[in-house]
């Protein structure tokens, strides 16, 4: 008689064992399982969190290379507009500042923190497309009236004023505005394109530039740099950012940046902003780990279970060996058909844990992961900024902790049996039942047929 045939027979006329075995191989199946499904649906809700955010690359100052030159390294328009045009970047633009003043009787909001920028002085942001800016877009500062500036209008003279600031000096979208330069003698008409909203208060200052919040000023970069440099020349950028058409590009556009910008990009820093996709994935990284962590556990304690139990069985097959193998049965068919039993009830438990598995881990990650947003949610909505002036360093409020405004940790996870999974289910089955056969397969070598039909032993 065959081994194959001899281990059906063996399944049939051992139910009880049959059973055991199969209720554990069950719960090590659709535990596994679940780590399986949840793994990857929190991959596909982090892969969708990152395509909502997008992929955001910001050129900024490099903080140690200012602290060496003594001053703000500055990097030419035109080197940002030629790393803006590779084929990684879906988006891009870039600001300047320097000191305006307002002329012709309009005059800034006083009612708030006094501006560090002397009198009638504030900062003017020049910017490619404010509707790129990080307030922008995250819904912190909101445009009323108007519209946002564009690339279409870099070399017009057109400014965004906070609302506060406009209706003081009763301004509305068309009116005109003249402003001076930093020199106090330049001067310029700009066109209120748009009128936005800052919802800080006078009295906490705007912690760039330490100036109320309702004096800011955004307008062209052209427009404004020719109040900063009235005879003309290359106009020099201090912040740029690029939205990118996807965040798996974020290595590959930063060395073709470093390959296109050269030299010039010396005293800046090419840094991935992924503050938001952080903040809404952390939940589901957390979910993720603790089914890792159970699945492993599951089958390592499962794979000792069935070396036990397979233990067991050789002990109890002594007698049965010993006459296969005095029939002259060579060993490895013992060793193999004892494999191919607990092979048969892994695929029978694997095929019923598939059926229901799904469901279960649906409910289940989704309770675990509804309780963990939950508690990220809390954790976002009780920070709270230093008080006025403050760095909040005496407090022990770190400002890298403020939360991103629009990005709600990930909430709800959608589980989804594909073949793929089930096929990595059934390797780990198969792991595990060659793990449980090495240990009981020493003892089946060392049997000696003339001493079990004998001594028993």
């Amino acid at each position: 008689m065959n081994f194959v045939k001899r281990a059906g027979l063996s399944l049939w006329a051992r139910k009880g064992r049959t059973l055991i075995t199969f209720a554990t191989f069950l719960v090590i199946s659709v535990m596994v399982l679940a780590g399986v499904l949840i793994n990857a649906a929190t991959a596909r809700a982090e892969r969708d969190a990152t395509r909502s955010v997008g992929a955001e690359v910001n050129l900024d100052v490099d903080p140690q290379a200012q602290g060496n030159l003594g001053q703000a390294p500055t990097i030419d328009a035109s080197v940002v507009e030629e790393i803006g045009e590779l084929p990684q970047v879906q988006k891009y633009t870039y600001s300047m500042w320097d000191r305006v003043l307002l002329k012709d009787g309009a005059g800034l909001v006083t009612d708030g923190v006094d501006g560090s920028m002397g009198p009638g002085g504030t900062p003017g942001i020049g910017v490619l497309d404010s509707s790129l800016l990080a307030d922008f877009r995250s819904g912190r500062l909101k445009l009323l009236s108007g519209r946002h500036l564009t690339a279409a209008d870099r070399d017009s003279r057109q400014i965004l004023v906070e609302e506060r600031l406009a209706g003081k000096n009763g301004l509305k979208t068309g009116d005109k505005v003249t402003l001076t330069g930093n020199d106090e003698k330049t001067t310029g008409e700009f066109t209120v394109a748009g009128v936005f909203r800052d919802p800080r208060p006078g009295s906490e200052p705007e912690p760039e530039y330490y100036v109320n919040p309702a004096n800011m000023i955004y307008g062209t970069v052209g427009g404004l740099a020719a109040l900063s440099t009235p005879g003309g020349g290359a106009r020099q950028i201090t912040r740029a950012t690029f939205l990118l058409t996807d965040a798996g590009l974020q290595d590959a556009f930063k060395d073709r940046a470093e390959d296109v910008a050269g030299a010039a990009l010396d005293g800046f820093t090419l840094d991935v902003n992924d503050k938001a996709v952080r903040q809404m994935t952390g939940p589901l990284k957390s979910i993720s780990s603790t089914a890792t962590l159970a699945m492993w556990l599951i089958g390592v304690a499962g794979a000792a279970v069935l070396a036990l139990l397979v233990n067991l069985a050789v002990k109890q097959r002594r007698k049965e060996y010993g006459v296969l193998l005095s029939l002259g049965e060579k060993k490895w068919k013992l060793i193999t058909q004892q494999a191919l039993e607990i092979a048969v009830v892994a695929a029978l438990s694997i095929a019923l844990g598939s059926m229901f598995a799904p469901r279960l881990t649906q409910g289940a990650g989704q309770s675990l992961l509804g309780r963990e947003a939950a508690s990220a949610q809390e954790k976002i909505d009780s920070w709270q900024p230093p008080g006025p002036g403050s760095t909040g360093l005496d407090e022990g409020i770190d400002l890298d902790d403020q939360p991103v405004e629009n990005a709600d940790p990930v909430d709800r996870i959608t589980v989804v049996l594909k073949p793929a999974d089930l096929a990595a289910v059934g390797g780990v089955g198969l792991g595990i039942s060659l793990l449980a056969t090495a240990i009981p397969a020493a003892s089946v070598l060392r049997l000696s047929p003339r001493s079990i039909l004998t001594n028993g032993k």
